[in-house]
Order: C-alpha cells, then structure tokens, then sequence
C-alpha cells in the first residue's frame, strides 16, 4: 500500500495520470489529519496517526473505517441467481434472503478474476461486492455472462458509501444508534434499518477478524453517519482506522488479498480455497465458468498438493515482504506474498506459498531470504490470531 506521489513533469504526448477519485468523506479524513494514498485509483485515508494504536484499537475497542472504494453491482431479475451461478463458483442462488456469501469469479481456465462478497436483498435481488482494483474487471464480466439470462446486471459504485465499525465493542455502539435486531443478526448477513437516522444495509460482516459491521449508505448521509458513529464510540474508545491497519488486521487474521494471495494466476483450489467452488450447483445443468478447468484444479490438488498458503513467525526481529524467496536447506521452497510487523503477536509475521513438503506446522529448518539473509521463521497454520467468541 506504499504511495510514491506522481511526478509533476509528463512525457510530451502522454497523457497525465488520472486524478485519484474521492469519497463522501475525503474533507473528514482531511481535517482529522489523516495521511492519504492512492489505492486502486481513490485518495484514501492510509493512517491517522500511529497505526500500530489504531491496530490495537480495533482488537481491543472498536475502529471506524471508510470503505467507500469498494466496487457494488447490483445484479436483479427473476434469473438473477442463475446468472450468478454460472458467472460465479459458489451456490448463489441457494443463499437465503438477508444472508451473505464470500466466493469468487473465475476466468474459463479457473485463473480468480477477484473475491466478492454477494448478499442476497431480496428474491431476484443481489449485490456483488467487488474489491476496489477489481470493480470494473467484474462489472464488465458479469455483463458479459448476464447474455441470455432474464436479468439486470447495475454499476451501482456511485450509489454507495460504506463505512465499516470493527472490534468488540462495536455491537455497543451500533446499538445505541439504531433499533434493528442486530443480536439475531449473524456473521455473513445483513438487514436493512436505520443508523442514527440513515437509512443503511447493516451487514455482520468486515476483513479484520473481530465482529464488526459494515454500512452501506447513500453518500449523501456519509458525514451525518461517520460524525454519529464517532461520538457514539467516544466513551469506549473508538478511533478512526486507515487502510494500513486494516492490512495487519486482515493479515493477522489470515485473510487473503487479492493480488497478493489471490490472482489469474492461480485456482481457488491453488490458494487453498477450493471450498468456495461448488460443482453440484442444481441450476445451468451445473454449468458455470471455469468449471472444467477447475475440476481439473482440484483433481490435481487431491493427487499432487500444490505449493499451499502457511503462516511463518519470525523468529528474529527483520520483517519479510512480497515477493522474498522462502528457502529451506539452500533451496527455494516457496515465496512470501503478504508481511508485516504483527502489533498483537509483537513479531514480524508473513503469509507464503510454499513446497507441500515444508508446508507441515513446525516444519524444521526454513526460513525466508531478507536481502542475502536467511532469516528464520517457524511455520504455523493461518490464522495467527482468532478472536474468542
């Protein structure tokens, strides 16, 4: 997420960059100080202050986010769940009305064109939740694969903002500011109420692996929500969070990124995710893309284990990054794709695709190459941290 401003001389003949878009909220984060960056083409909030307190804020208070780059398709119609199940991996049009579901969009040759999150608002209605980086590849994927089917496939990124309130005392906060039921709500569904007056999608849902909800509102009532939520936090200390700590957070809580774990490059089955590809979809025939492809993935998965997604811990203080080699007895094993310094477990921590063979927790002898330094590091199985329920 590191940002080198743009040069402000061009090439002759090149047109200058694109200026970062901006969120409902961009004049809030201005005043609270916040350090900005672009990120996957929006002007975004990275850090308030130290991200390493506002880390631990969200572990162990609460954390308010803006989310508002994130990219929403509205995909409605009476074959709605059909074209999400053959433009999708997962069983879509089996997930119930209120609840939500994290699968994928897949090439034909089973490559992850990007992670979503679909929640299913009503009977023929369904909003796609893509990755900000990811938005237009997936709104123009899922127009193409719409032919055919009795559907409407909508860009709906303007009609949202979406703020995010994370960590255990977040159930406290949201509850003093609205009467939905949020105690029947469960993780991964979401319902439609008020929020301090905001007519919101409450959704149990967030990327940090602490209960939290996100909200997705109009625009227009960003500032009202995110003042509210503030003041409401006040007393058990909420803090505003940027991006940098919602990347430790996610990444201690062993979740992928896209472009880091994920990418066309590799299957679900690849990244050790080939529990959200479903072939016994009823719907299609059992037809949806990438289907052959990606029977052939998790053919191969079973017979010959590819390279799998582990956590090393270092055992020393130096701080891996993507794309470090991880070795073992002077050989490449595997390569690092996300590290970081972990605030909770005070340690440098890294998720890696390695070998099968070295992939075991507690796997002797491997290490990761920082700069011509084989570091040690011991494996472990992701997660690195789980909340107590």
């Amino acid at each position: 997420m590191s940002h080198v401003p743009p040069s402000s001389t061009s090439t002759p003949g090149t047109p200058a960059p694109a200026a970062p878009r901006l969120t409902a909220l961009d004049a809030t984060h201005r005043a609270l100080g916040a350090t900005m960056t672009d990120f996957a083409g929006w002007d975004m909030p990275l850090r308030y202050g130290s991200e390493r307190d506002e880390h631990h804020a969200v572990r162990t208070r609460a954390g308010l986010f803006d989310l508002s780059h994130m990219g929403e398709i509205t995909v409605s119609g009476p074959a709605a769940g059909d074209l999400l199940d053959y433009a999708l991996v997962g069983n879509i049009g089996a997930v119930a009305v209120g609840r939500a579901r994290y699968t994928m969009i897949c090439r034909e040759d089973g490559g992850i064109l990007d992670d979503l999150i679909v929640y299913r608002l009503g009977e023929d209605t369904f909003m796609v939740v893509a990755n900000a980086s990811n938005a237009q590849t997936v709104l123009d994927a899922l127009t193409a694969r719409a032919e055919g089917f009795d559907a409407a496939v909508r860009d709906d990124r303007d009609a949202y903002a979406l703020l995010a309130v994370q960590g255990p005392e977040s159930p406290g906060i949201l509850k003093s500011l609205t009467d939905a039921d949020l105690d029947g709500l469960k993780y991964y569904a979401g319902l439609p109420g008020t929020v301090a007056g905001v007519p919101a999608l409450i959704a149990r849902t967030g990327y940090t692996g602490e209960d939290g909800f996100e909200l997705f509102i109009e625009p227009r009532y960003a500032e009202r929500l995110w003042q509210a939520l503030t003041e409401a936090g006040e007393g058990v200390g909420l803090v505003p969070c940027g991006l940098s700590c919602r990347d430790t957070l996610r990444l201690e809580a062993g979740m992928p990124l896209y472009g880091n774990e994920l990418s066309t490059a590799l299957t679900p089955f690849d990244a050790g995710l080939g529990r959200v590809v479903k072939f016994e979809k009823t719907s299609n025939g059992g037809a949806f893309v990438g289907r052959e492809a990606l029977r052939a993935a998790a053919e191969r998965a079973a017979s010959a284990p590819p390279r799998k997604l582990v956590g090393l811990i270092a055992e020393g203080r130096r701080v891996p990054r993507a794309g470090y080699q991880v070795v073992a007895d002077g050989a490449v094993v595997g390569e690092v794709t996300s590290g970081a310094p972990s605030p909770t477990l005070g340690r440098p921590i890294a998720m890696a695709y390695v070998d099968a063979a070295h992939a075991a927790p507690g796997t002797a002898g491997v290490g990761v190459d920082i700069r011509g330094s084989h570091e040690p590091y011991d494996v472990v199985a992701l997660p690195f941290y789980k909340r107590q329920k």
